[in-house]
């Protein structure tokens, strides 16, 4: 908690939208660089129209905005817990929006990741301060997971659609934030969050500091998602990002001496094991000979 202001007295930063904001605007300059060095021109040589990139910039808007809303109000175990649950949302939004059909085994493996996420991040944190959860927070997550998931597998279809060789991750990139700009700002004047942005900055100026080093955070982690969704699809990369919550607190307990519980390594266990046997299917599956 900072000093606080006039307009924010209980002296937490005031605007979810203008997290967001920063972090799209550095994205769009680092995206612009990129497109330009890889195809000499920042918009001339784009297949896909810019509108079509609105749908996904817009849950990507409100599932970023939820997010950060909802650290006011829910506890970390909870939180975890939706943030490890990510993996079904997304195969049923990929059932919805391009009728994609996913085997029974692969909702089962989907569900031992989700449960062994959770149990390795729930046995693992150290602290239970901050405890409380109200419905607010509740429902912020809600609409956190299923705009996520959305994200990610409409991304997907417009590479399906406009064709995978005529749009790399750049100009995916470019066309996601340049519409999520105009969203985030446009919401920025209409809810008159920026005086309160204004004074929080003026008197707390360390908060920019933090907020242009999740920005450089974010834009650079941009460039691996959009990558990764393009060559692997969106499962394999939402099992990505729910690991990944094992690997960050594995180095934290490593560089603060924090001991991890039995249960964290079972959680484990149970994640690797179904990752590690996914992998060992697709090689059977890749050495059989073809009939």
């Amino acid at each position: 908690v900072f000093l606080p202001t006039e307009l924010c007295p209980d002296g937490k930063f005031p605007s979810p939208t203008f997290c967001v904001f920063s972090n799209r605007f550095l994205a769009v300059l680092v995206a612009m660089v990129a497109v330009k060095m890889r195809h000499g021109s920042v918009f001339g040589n784009n297949t896909a129209p810019l509108l079509a990139f609105t749908p996904c910039a817009m849950s990507n808007t409100v599932s970023s905005w939820s997010q950060y809303a909802s650290l006011k109000f829910v506890s970390f175990p909870v939180q975890t817990v939706f943030k490890s649950s990510k993996v079904i949302p997304v195969m049923i939004m990929g059932k919805f929006l391009s009728g994609t059909k996913y085997p029974l085994m692969q909702y089962f493996e989907a569900f031992l990741i989700t449960v062994g996420v959770a149990v390795f991040s729930l046995a693992s944190k150290v602290s239970d301060k901050e405890s409380t959860t109200d419905t607010k927070g509740f429902l912020l997550l809600l609409l956190y997971i299923t705009f996520d998931s959305f994200t990610s597998q409409w991304q997907n279809k417009v590479y399906s659609k406009y064709g995978k060789q005529n749009i790399d991750p750049y100009q995916m990139m470019l066309g996601v934030n340049c519409s999520a700009i105009v969203i985030t700002s446009l919401t920025l004047i209409y809810s008159g969050e920026l005086p309160k942005v204004y004074e929080f900055f003026q008197t707390n100026p360390a908060v920019l500091q933090y907020n242009i080093i999740t920005a450089i955070t974010s834009a650079s982690g941009q460039l691996c998602i959009y990558y990764t969704i393009k060559e692997f699809g969106p499962i394999v990369f939402t099992i990505i990002m729910t690991t990944r919550q094992m690997l960050s607190i594995t180095i934290s307990s490593i560089l603060f001496g924090h001991t991890m519980s039995p249960a964290s390594l079972f959680g484990a266990a149970i994640v690797f094991g179904v990752i590690f046997f996914q992998i060992r299917k697709k090689y059977i599956a890749k050495s059989s000979p073809r009939v």
